[in-house]
């Protein structure tokens, strides 16, 4: 049986999805990686252009420079700096905020 122009895009998307979905724990913020010591830790790698006043994780400045990693609580956390951006944050996880775009 030949494949036609349908069935050929069909396979391309399902191909793509299976490497999207097969390529680790990223998501359109940022990604997580397991951390060296178990414990758990937040990234700030974009601090949404500089001009929005103090980055702010759960309300509180976030004391940490950018790209440094500081330890946190495992799960939901809010990131803020002009607007807001939920992440989630697993156990024993280092997990880098990279994007604040749509």
């Amino acid at each position: 049986m030949l494949w036609d122009q349908s069935h050929m895009a069909v396979a391309r998307i399902a191909v793509g999805l299976l490497v999207i979905t097969a390529c680790g724990a990223h998501d359109l913020r940022g990604g997580s990686s397991p951390s060296r010591d178990g414990r758990t830790y937040l990234i700030i790698a974009d601090d949404n252009g500089g001009k929005c006043g103090p980055l702010l994780v759960d309300g509180v400045v976030w004391p940490y420079a950018i790209n440094s990693p500081g330890e946190v609580r495992p799960g939901r956390h809010v990131i803020a700096c002009g607007t807001e951006m939920p992440v989630q944050v697993d156990s024993a996880k280092t997990y880098r905020f990279t994007y604040w775009g749509p």
